[in-house]
């Protein structure tokens, strides 16, 4: 049998002896396969050192991963004053970009941003003077919008970065406009309540109740004007009142009607009535002026023949005592 054969077997067996022999642990290892010359204490420390570097680890992921705060509140605000929008409650001592975003009805996004690495500001498609910060973003990252104009309803959101995460804070700004409120006398005794360019809409009730029907008005600027017109046909009524509500304030007013101001119809018989006189009035009028005409023309008719028929009266007498009384005619004769 070749050497080269012998020595591999050799070497089978000394590996088998190895492995197989229960208790047998080679030199300078120990049966738990940690160094020799480390003592348990110090393999726990380790331990602990490496599961809080794991910890560490996977919070620092974590606080990478973690998606930015959110807050979303509405807001209203009478129009023609001062509003004043925040940014989240963030140490400006942390804070790296504040950015604020501008979304108005039919306009381009509004971008205003601060850095404070370079304690520099920025703006793009901000147009609206109106719309500023309250002061020096770098002490103060409030907007302030002086003075609110219906134009200002929108979607306001103020976004901080910071090196312990992306806080936001959104705004859903609507702007208030209290309606002008009068009471008026309409047609055919009707009364009638206007509620001009409120927004939103205002409510009209009526005391006491009738037959009454309201109509909004939409305005070009978000406003609304809302009318209704009321009669009490069929009740004795001698006072009403228009009560107007609305979100900036309530206001009512009264009105006094006169016996049959309440009923149409009674004033549509009336106006017949005298349309009808008046009518027959003009009508004998210009029958009496024809008439009277008609008579002037035989009166002069008549004037005009009598003094001939008198005349002849006259004449007939004189004739026949000319004729009788004579006496040439008589001897001529004879």
């Amino acid at each position: 049998m070749p050497r080269t054969w012998r020595t591999s077997k050799l070497w089978l067996l000394l590996m088998l002896t190895v492995f197989l022999v229960p208790g047998y642990v080679p030199a300078g290892v120990q049966s738990s396969g940690t160094p020799r010359n480390l003592t348990q204490q110090q393999m726990d420390k380790a331990n602990y050192s490496l599961a809080t570097t794991n910890k560490s680890s996977v919070e620092g992921k974590q606080s990478k991963l973690t998606p930015p705060v959110e807050a979303n509140t509405s807001w209203s605000v009478p129009v023609a004053t001062k509003a004043v929008l925040t940014c989240p409650s963030v140490s400006l001592t942390n804070v790296l970009i504040i950015r604020w975003e501008i979304n108005l009805r039919d306009k381009p996004s509004c971008i205003r941003a601060y850095r404070r690495d370079n304690n520099e500001t920025s703006e793009r498609n901000c147009t609206d003077e109106r719309i500023s910060w309250e002061s020096r973003p770098d002490q103060n990252p409030a907007l302030q919008i002086d003075p609110v104009a219906t134009t200002h309803d929108g979607y306001y959101r103020c976004e901080v970065a910071a090196p312990d995460g992306n806080f936001g804070l959104g705004y859903h700004l609507q702007v208030l406009v209290p309606p002008e409120v009068t009471l008026s006398r309409g047609s055919n005794g009707t009364l009638v309540c206007r509620a001009a360019a409120g927004k939103p809409a205002a409510q009209i009730s009526w005391t006491p109740g009738g037959d009454c029907h309201t109509a909004e008005q939409q305005l070009g600027n978000g406003t609304v004007t809302v009318l209704s017109t009321c009669h009490w046909e069929d009740l004795q009524v001698s006072n009403v009142s228009c009560s107007v509500s609305h979100v900036t304030g309530n206001k009512t007013l009264s009105f006094e009607l006169n016996p049959g101001d309440q009923s149409p119809l009674k004033l549509t018989i009336l106006s017949i009535t005298s349309s009808i006189l008046i009518t027959l009035v003009i009508v004998g009028f210009i029958v009496g002026s024809i008439l009277k005409i008609d008579c002037c023309r035989k009166c002069k008719l008549k004037k005009m023949e009598a003094p001939s028929v008198v005349e002849e009266e006259e004449m007939q007498p004189y004739a026949s005592y000319t004729e009788k009384n004579n006496p040439l005619y008589d001897t001529v004769s004879k």
